[in-house]
Parts: structure tokens; sequence; C-alpha cells
């Protein structure tokens, strides 16, 4: 696992870079997870004795990278939950895709539908049994000789929504052999990056925006804003 890069931190929050393949929490894997790895930040700096209270906010894929949030304490937790719960928090992604999208901008509208045993998800064009509505906003920013890059805004939080719903119009995310890809990325993960979260400080009730750079590759660092072709 990569060194810890801390994003945000306060006596209530704290947010952190993730890189390609790192657990959010810990698993039936057993492999090192961020949680610990911030715990142990935590428990250090601060000198804390005992058990660091955690709190997971919310995921993200193992092989995605970018913006994880943790609550430093059971208020700040129960807070930002409701927050989620009432879709009052934004969150932006950007994707590298192998496919050419069907418009320069779109809300895609699925029903998703969980396959544990797979642990994947299928995307549906209508409602089916045991699905649920997944919805996202895309706009094609970037594109390459073989590659196009996709700013999304989700509005729903599904299992592997982004991946589903991508690879449902064609667009699979480069690296992600699980919806398609052609081949995998060198690091393991795949290109899709939790690039920003907004929301309102649960404690403070500031207006925050974090926002996290993209992993150090030549791909990235081609389709990112400023560079783009």
């Amino acid at each position: 696992m990569e060194p810890l890069r801390i994003l945000y931190e306060d006596n209530h929050l704290i947010a952190v870079n993730k890189s390609p393949a790192d657990l959010v929490q810990s698993d039936k894997t057993g492999d090192a997870s961020l949680d610990e790895v911030v715990k142990s930040y935590i428990k250090k700096k601060y000198n804390k004795p005992g058990d660091v209270f955690l709190g997971v906010i919310h995921r993200l894929d193992r092989p995605v990278s970018g913006i994880v949030l943790y609550a430093r304490t059971s208020k700040a937790l129960s807070r930002m939950n409701e927050l989620f719960r009432n879709r009052e928090i934004n969150k932006k992604y950007w994707a590298i895709v192998e496919g050419k999208p069907p418009a320069e901008e779109e809300t895609l509208e699925h029903f998703l539908v969980r396959n544990r045993q797979q642990n994947k998800s299928y995307a549906y064009n209508k409602q089916v049994k045991g699905s649920k509505l997944a919805q996202l906003h895309y706009r094609l920013t970037g594109r390459g000789q073989k590659y196009y890059f996709l700013e999304i805004d989700l509005l729903t939080g599904r299992h592997h929504q982004i991946r589903a719903q991508l690879a449902r119009i064609g667009c699979v995310i480069k690296g992600d052999l699980k919806y398609g890809a052609a081949r995998s990325n060198n690091d393991g993960g795949i290109s899709l990056h939790a690039r920003s979260i907004c929301f309102k400080h649960p404690v403070k009730k500031e207006e925050m925006v974090i926002t996290a750079e993209p992993p150090s590759e030549s791909l990235w660092e081609l389709f990112v804003p400023g560079n783009i072709i």
C-alpha cells in the first residue's frame, strides 16, 4: 500500500486519496486496508490511547482511485450518513473509456440488478425483478487516439453503478476486465477516479469541496483539464 495521501483533516472528518487496488475497509481477504492505515495515522499523530474511532461514510470499489471520506466521531458519521440518504452530497468522477459515447452529454437511467456470487451488477433499460434505479450524468470532455474522457455526476449510489451503466452503452472503463475491457491496467486498477465531493460540513455547517488528483500515469496526465487534446 502506498503512503497515505491526506486531502482534508479536522476533528470530525478525514479524507484521503485512495490508490487503485487499495481496500477501503477490511474484508475476508485479510489484505491491508485503508481504514486501518488511517486509524494508525490518527493514533500516532494525536497520541491516542486504546482504539481509534473511524467511521466509513462511503466506499469505493477496490480498483477505483480517488476520494474516500471517513468520520472521526460518531456524531459526524450519523450526520454524514443522513446527508447521503437525502442526496445532499455531490460526487464527481473522471473516467477513461474504450468506446465512444453515443452523445456528447447525457443522463443515463438504468435498472441495476446485483449478482452477489459474481460480484457484478447488470444494467437493464426497463425495471426487472430485484432491480434498483440508477442514474448518472456524463459529459464527454476529451478524446484521444484510442480512448475517451468522461466527467460524471453520480446521482444515485448503486453497486458498481458507473462501471455497469457505462458498459451498457458501450463505454467500458479502461482496465475493467469484469465489464468487458480489452486488457488490464498495469497497476491492477481501472481508469475510474473519484475526483471531487461537495457537501455541507456536519458540524461547522460550511460548504466543503474536496478534490483528488488522479494517479500519476501518462494517460491521466494527457486528459486532465488543461491538457485535453
